[in-house]
């Protein structure tokens, strides 16, 4: 005995016949709009909506964590400077000691807005000490001095690495 069905399309793609459905709002959904969760698939539209009830950050704490990353990145930089090779042990450290302070100060609110404020200005601090490097390097690529231009490449290596180690550990440790 077969049950002849209703074809379905998708809410949002008219043209795609499909089966699936979202569990909360059970509209019909194709492959391409559901979003898997632990209990089913689920609409994009249900899925944004269940994720705005973790964005818990007030505007307080953008302006608090971006001037705590970036304050730290540039004190970290400072050192990390100075450090050459070990820059590859300071910096995730830094990043590590920025995500967490960060963190405790925002008192553990959340929102994705508030990570990708403190990773960029944890890169933009971190920057503050590459800059006078790049610009000794900008004026011996101009003056040609070729011995200088190495000294100087060493220079701006270090701090580049400490900029993308600490951006990065940031970003991922929030």
């Amino acid at each position: 005995m077969t049950e002849e069905t209703e074809k379905q399309y998708c809410y949002r793609h008219p043209d795609r016949e499909t089966l699936l459905r979202c569990n909360r709002c059970d509209q019909p959904i194709c492959t391409a709009c559901a979003v898997r969760t632990p209990t089913g698939y689920r609409c994009r539209e249900c899925v944004r909506v269940q994720q705005k009830t973790y964005e818990t950050a007030v505007v307080t704490d953008y302006v608090a964590a971006a001037l705590i990353a970036g304050v730290l990145a540039f004190l970290g930089s400072l050192v990390a400077g100075r450090l050459g090779f070990f820059t590859l042990l300071a910096a995730p450290f830094v990043g590590m000691l920025i995500a967490e302070a960060v963190r405790f100060m925002v008192k553990k609110r959340r929102s994705k807005l508030l990570f990708q404020i403190t990773t960029a200005a944890a890169v933009v601090g971190s920057l503050a000490s590459l800059v006078p490097a790049l610009l000794g390097l900008l004026v011996l690529l101009l003056s040609g001095e070729a011995q200088a231009i190495l000294s100087i490449i060493w220079s701006v290596i270090w701090p580049g690495v400490y900029t993308f180690l600490v951006g990065s550990t940031v970003y991922y440790r929030l």
